[in-house]
């Protein structure tokens, strides 16, 4: 049995949509009642109570950050000793590009606490997601046309959330993953300025890029009416790119789910219904939980 984490968000269900047919699947989730799924089970790492049905006959965890926990111990040393006690064998976290070498990051705890710990762990350290601009920058894209990032010329190896579901999958189901990190970029390192021009094709229409100072795109943020916290994350984010800092392209993604990553183009294309105006639906499209 394999629990999986986040069950209701981007990556997590994509991750728990391909494990069907591979491996019985539960679902960790805040609601479980509103997911309207019989496989979903009340979890929350703040609540220690969830652990225990969570966990029960459970050998493998696909283990996903909550964006509101940051504090590595307090947040996930509770459910890491649960995993500890009832037998867990396998988990696989998903954290970040540069988690590794970077304290500041979040992720970066919860990897020293797994590696400290007696479960066998994979990391999995995607680089920023394609999703994002059919997330965070889908109005901006489907009412103004444009994008809207403080990244200015810098490059980012953007890569599609199902390729990053499928890699957790193979690393789940097979054997030889243990005590390893893995950087999961796209083919390509593109520029903003690129990234719409692939939108513009896939569109057929206009889409530009704005290369806002940190300022003005801190006020587009609280104009869109989203939180100061969330504009310095998204400004962390893109400093990260437009310091050169999100450029590599590695091969451990292609190695992993054993062929060629998905390029932009590709994604743009397959999710082109979303940024149309009225309401759509589009190909293999999933939406940030």
């Amino acid at each position: 049995m394999i629990l999986v984490t986040g069950a209701s968000g981007t990556v997590g269900r994509e991750v728990a949509a391909r494990l069907s047919g591979h491996a019985p699947v539960r679902l960790g989730l805040r609601d479980p009642a509103r997911a309207g799924t019989a496989d979903g089970v009340r979890f929350d790492f703040l609540d220690p109570s969830t652990f225990g049905p969570a966990l029960r006959g459970v050998n493998q965890v696909f283990l996903l950050r909550p964006p509101q926990l940051a504090r590595a111990r307090h947040d996930f040393g509770p459910f890491i000793a649960a995993m500890e006690r009832v037998g867990v064998r396998r988990v696989v976290f998903l954290s970040v590009r540069g988690a590794g070498g970077n304290p500041l990051l979040p992720h970066h705890g919860i990897e020293r606490l797994l590696e400290r710990s007696a479960l066998a762990w994979t990391h999995l350290r995607p680089n920023d997601f394609m999703q994002n601009f059919a997330t965070v920058h889908r109005a901006d894209i489907r009412d103004r046309g444009e994008i809207w990032a403080p990244a200015g010329h810098g490059r980012t190896s953007f890569v599609d959330v199902r390729d990053v579901a499928d890699a957790a999958v193979r690393v789940l189901t097979e054997a030889g993953h243990e005590r390893r990190a893995y950087t999961l970029t796209g083919p390509d390192a593109l520029s903003l300025d690129e990234v719409a021009a692939a939108l513009s094709v896939a569109l057929e229409r206009r889409i530009a890029y704005r290369n806002p100072g940190i300022p003005a795109f801190l006020r587009h943020i609280r104009t869109a009416g989203r939180p100061l916290a969330f504009g310095l994350v998204m400004t962390g984010v893109y400093t990260a790119a437009r310091l050169g800092l999100a450029a590599k392209v590695a091969p451990d993604l292609e190695q992993l789910i054993g062929r060629p990553a998905t390029p932009f183009p590709v994604f743009a294309q397959d999710y082109a219904a979303l940024w149309q105006r009225g309401p759509t639906v589009a190909r293999g499209a999933s939406a940030k939980g």
